[in-house]
């Protein structure tokens, strides 16, 4: 007698319709032996103002300047940019094993706030509603000149984030990147096929299936895609359809700040630490893209962390990972239960409730 197939407990694939490739999940592997160790690591004793920090108020860039002493969020261009707004261009190539094209762009850097012990679910929602309105004036300036931008955030040394000063960084592009353009494709395949912007589609039926929800407020819903591919990679999209960050409205700006900080409070209430992660905002394209239809886009965050069983235990993308399709072990609805059942109270305000005596 056949076994009935169970999402659970037999591998399979997933198929991800944004980037047209699939994942292995072989749930089955983690019930071997080995569960990797759970330990807290030792936080970091991060003083509030170091002047010998380049992004804090007041101290000396490599580059010579000085920053202001500000008091909410601050922006300057990198003082390392990958790309650069000007220069010279590759010449054409004939040979189709040796093609080069142009890039040029540029490249910011978003201190979140002045104080370099603080992160997002440590900030007051007005904080983060603040870095909100900064994220959108970037993206309208930059994006009258280039074709992409891209918001993101490195958080953590896991990540290679070499500053604990909370900030993120904004790069512009005069091309689309890899990942972009694969999404522009399948996006606009989807709306001409099924009729519906992808990502609209998905979440109504997500919203229906309730299986990978994670948090939902009146207009945003986080969860955890169906074909995640990090162990608690998450998705974080408008409940209406909208094209890019500056087309919110004012309460859907509100209403991100405030989801912002529950849903980065539950990533670092899993293993009570400051939770490593690349996030980053998708929208329809700019620049060109401005004069043309870009309904098929659904603006909407991706957040990328490579923490597996612990603290200390990440995930490794290595092996048959690089050489043939991504793989979890975890399914995503597993993940989604883990993180919905977590508090929205930060640990860190827990623990100085039960110090002070006030539980």
């Amino acid at each position: 007698m056949m076994e009935d197939f169970k999402s659970t407990e037999h591998p399979h694939l997933r198929y991800n319709p944004l980037r047209d490739d699939w994942i292995v999940v072989s749930p089955h592997r983690a019930k071997r032996p080995w569960q990797g160790q759970v330990e807290k690591l030792v936080q970091e004793d991060i003083p509030r103002h170091d002047p010998k920090n380049p992004l804090c108020p007041g101290a000396t860039r490599p580059n010579g300047q000085v920053n202001p002493d500000y008091t909410n969020t601050y922006v300057f261009d990198n003082d390392f940019p990958a790309l650069l707004p000007g220069g010279p261009d590759p010449p054409a190539s004939d040979d189709p094993l040796f093609q080069s094209a142009p890039a040029h762009g540029k490249c910011r850097v978003i201190c979140f706030h002045p104080w370099s012990d603080l992160t997002l679910p440590l900030m007051e929602v007005k904080d983060i509603r603040a870095v909100v309105d900064t994220w959108i004036a970037e993206n309208i300036s930059l994006g009258k000149q280039f074709e992409w931008v891209q918001l993101f955030e490195n958080r953590g040394a896991v990540m290679g984030c070499s500053n604990p000063h909370p900030h993120c960084q904004v790069w512009s592009c005069s091309f689309l990147p890899n990942e972009v353009a694969v999404k522009e494709r399948m996006q606009k395949n989807y709306l001409k096929t099924h009729g519906k912007p992808m990502l609209v589609d998905y979440l109504e039926k997500e919203l229906i299936k309730k299986e990978r929800l994670v948090l939902e407020s009146e207009h945003w819903v986080w969860l955890v895609p169906y074909w995640a591919v990090w162990p608690f990679e998450t998705m974080l999209l408008p409940r209406r359809h909208v094209l890019r960050l500056e087309d919110l409205k004012e309460e859907e700006k509100d209403d991100l700040s405030q989801i912002m900080k529950q849903l980065l409070t539950v990533y670092d209430n899993l293993f009570e630490v400051s939770f490593p992660y690349c996030m980053g905002w998708h929208g329809a394209p700019t620049g060109k893209y401005f004069n043309d239809d870009m309904s098929h886009w659904q603006l909407h965050a991706v957040f990328y962390p490579p923490l597996l069983r612990s603290a200390t235990v990440k995930k490794f993308m290595v092996g048959f990972e690089m050489l043939a399709s991504a793989q979890r072990d975890m399914t995503a609805e597993q993940a989604a239960e883990r993180l919905r059942n977590l508090p929205l109270v930060h640990y860190k305000k827990s623990s100085e409730k039960i110090t002070n005596g006030n539980s």
